[in-house]
């Protein structure tokens, strides 16, 4: 069978190359650290479960949704009221299976054939894929290690950003650690409406920011509702990352868009799996804030001992995730992460995965207690790897 040209436009998925490898080192009885897939090793709080067995307790609830429960509109409603002081309305919310769903569909919603789109890189690599799936022309914006690894829409020609339907914004940023500040939020609203440019932020992490600073959302910038749109998840805040529990909120138009493709692919979100979240989003949140700070001591455990056996200075000011330089002047990713596997047990993500501008880094994800960091890089340490040139 001749298959779809469309799937030339993705590689090998990276994680099963990792993972085929992980299980022949642990049928040799050798440890391994998996510091590579983010997902919370934290239970969700039982507030929550209870929410959904309840709920699936209800024969009525196994049918089709069809639409997201007022009640969960409300709730997210309440929830950005509560959280970020920013009022919004139901016409302004829909729900998505997870923010990955998300973004693979949005550039089917906003684009045509040929379109440009500006997109982060690294980034992660859904950014890249729905837009290709959308048919747009991605043009790749870098995140630098001389700009703090932020946008910096001043090096954008004016020719692309005339051209360009859209910009993702990711922060806290994933792969790269690094977070927003209001001028650069202010920038950002700037030069959208200078260019006729829509944003799209993705705010997946902004409970788990470090150093004393306080996650927001891209709407507490003046004039950001008119130009933008935000992805919101309870993945990693509330550690329900199987639920898909995820939202797009913002500008009615584009949400009523989002809406309309949804509406011919799927039945929406299963209606137990809504009363979860309504559970957490208007639940208790002292929980979230000591699991940040638990992620800051594995953000602190893990950085700290890269540098004490010679590695550069790793980026870690927000989201689960470590950005770091390969050490030895090293530049092939996938190479290295495979030899740290092998040498130290270590499995990390190679920055290749995350587009174009990832070369030359790795990505460690922080699902293991500070203890068990401090013995991966103990391991690393005495792997034998090369940390100077």
């Amino acid at each position: 069978m001749q298959f779809s040209k469309r799937l030339d436009l993705f590689g090998d998925e990276i994680f099963a190359a990792l993972n085929e490898r992980k299980v022949a080192l642990e049928a040799q009885g050798r440890t391994i650290y998996n510091l590579s897939v983010g997902t919370p090793d934290f239970a969700p709080a039982e507030h929550i479960r209870k929410a959904m067995m309840d709920a699936a307790a209800d024969p009525q609830n196994w049918k089709y949704s069809l639409r997201d429960l007022p009640e969960l509109l409300d709730a997210v409603c309440g929830y950005y009221k509560r959280r970020f002081g920013i009022e919004i309305t139901p016409d302004q919310v829909a729900s998505c299976a997870g923010s990955q769903e998300g973004v693979g569909h949005i550039g089917m919603v906003l684009c045509d054939e040929g379109d440009t789109v500006l997109l982060p890189t690294p980034c992660y690599p859904v950014f890249i894929a729905g837009s290709l799936l959308g048919g747009a022309k991605p043009w790749y914006y870098p995140l630098t290690k001389e700009h703090g690894f932020l946008p910096y829409v001043k090096d954008i020609p004016e020719d692309v950003a005339r051209k360009a339907k859209y910009m993702i914004v990711s922060l806290p940023a994933n792969p790269v650690g690094s977070v927003g500040t209001p001028e650069l939020y202010a920038e950002l609203v700037a030069f959208a409406k200078k260019y006729d440019i829509l944003i799209i932020h993705d705010n997946a992490y902004s409970d788990i920011i470090f150093d004393g600073a306080v996650g927001n959302s891209f709407f507490n910038t003046p004039g950001a509702m008119d130009v933008g749109v935000e992805f919101f998840s309870l993945s990693k805040s509330f550690n329900v990352t199987g639920a898909r529990l995820s939202f797009l909120v913002g500008r009615p138009d584009v949400i009523a868009a989002l809406r309309k493709l949804r509406s011919q692919i799927d039945f929406g979100m299963f209606l137990p799996l809504q009363k979860a979240a309504v559970a957490a989003l208007e639940g208790p949140l002292d929980s979230v804030k000591e699991q940040c700070q638990m992620y800051e001591e594995r953000r602190d455990a893990l950085c700290q001992g890269l540098r004490d056996i010679g590695w550069e200075l790793p980026n870690g000011k927000g989201t689960m995730f470590v950005w770091a330089k390969i050490p030895g002047g090293r530049t092939d990713s996938m190479a290295f992460c495979m030899e740290l596997m092998e040498k130290a047990g270590v499995i990390v993500t190679p920055g290749a995965s995350f587009g174009p501008h990832g070369e030359g880094y790795v990505r460690f994800a922080l699902v293991l207690p500070p203890e068990k960091i401090r013995e991966a890089v103990e391991a690393i340490g005495n792997s034998g790897i090369t940390v100077t040139k």
